[in-house]
């Protein structure tokens, strides 16, 4: 007995809808259209408006400043910039927030790497939950914690110091710094660590010669981060210097508009000169952030 077997028909493609002899306009979206150019020079004039009505209000006078406040300097007037960089105020406090910020970002650092290699590295109970824990630290504010902060750096006579501002900051900069650096450090294989024990390598050894080269993109991240999240920090120095001779940048352009609050032109100077380490600090590293960030995401 014989069976036939018959060939199915191949499917037909479904019609496609008439489109009356013209081919329908791509609508996907693309970086070089003209209008995604427009949005984002808007958005960027938008952001520097600020920062270069200041730079620039520093070089009129507050008389030029009252006839025209958006006008441009005529003549171009550079002594409330000769003036503030002659004094030995602004030099004071860039010094405090230079040391306030090395401090802190050393402290960060070194502090952040071993964490996060312990977590990363090693299995042992709890490890999770000190992650879990860290990570919580990202929604933890400073603005919460500033009272307890404050109670707890005057009773261990911290106040009026410069370490008194470090030691918080060094606390609130360690969970960004670990959640970034453990992938970081998860990401280098298992094998050369196995290798590096066999030629009889320490796990101090391995730390210092393996571990902290491979983790130098990351480490430079977080160590912009907290530079900057050090130099711009408001608050708690607020709370915690009260003496002149203690402030730091924020601080002291807050009481140099106050001492000079008629001086108009002399303040947009001095707020200019603030800005500019800080801007000039994050243009020539940003690549780094961007590059940093990038391999903890990957990891």
């Amino acid at each position: 007995m014989t069976a036939t077997t018959g060939s199915r028909p191949a499917p037909q493609p479904a019609p496609r809808p008439a489109t009356n002899g013209r081919a329908r306009p791509d609508r996907r979206f693309s970086w070089t259209d003209p209008v995604v150019y427009f949005i984002a020079l808007a958005l960027i004039g938008m952001m520097l408006a600020p920062v270069v009505y200041v730079i620039v209000g520093g070089f009129r006078t507050n008389s030029q400043i009252t006839v025209d406040p958006s006008g441009w300097p005529s003549p171009w007037n550079p002594g409330n910039y000769l003036n503030v960089l002659g004094g030995t105020v602004f030099w004071r406090e860039v010094t405090n927030s230079t040391i306030t910020a090395l401090a802190t970002t050393a402290g960060v650092v070194t502090l952040g790497l071993m964490t996060s290699f312990i977590i990363a590295r090693y299995q042992f109970r709890g490890r999770g939950a000190m992650y879990s824990l860290f990570a919580a630290g990202l929604m933890f504010p400073l603005t919460v914690a500033i009272t307890p902060l404050y109670v707890l750096v005057k009773s261990i006579g911290l106040m009026n110091t410069l370490p008194g501002v470090i030691l918080p900051q060094i606390a609130f900069g360690l969970p960004t710094t670990i959640i970034i650096l453990v992938p970081f450090l998860r990401a280098i294989p298992d094998e050369i660590q196995e290798a590096a024990a066999i030629d009889g390598c320490s796990r101090l050894a391995f730390f210092w010669r393996m571990v902290v080269p491979l983790s130098v993109p990351g480490v430079i991240t977080t160590g912009i981060l907290a530079f900057i999240s050090s130099w711009n920090g408001y608050l708690l120095p607020l709370f915690i210097l009260n003496r002149e001779s203690t402030f730091t940048l924020p601080l002291g352009v807050q009481a140099f508009a106050s001492q000079y609050s008629v001086d108009t032109a002399k303040v947009l100077a001095f707020t200019s000169l603030s800005m500019i380490p800080a801007l000039v600090f994050f243009s020539i590293f940003q690549r780094r952030i961007v590059g940093g960030l990038t391999g903890a995401v990957k990891g």
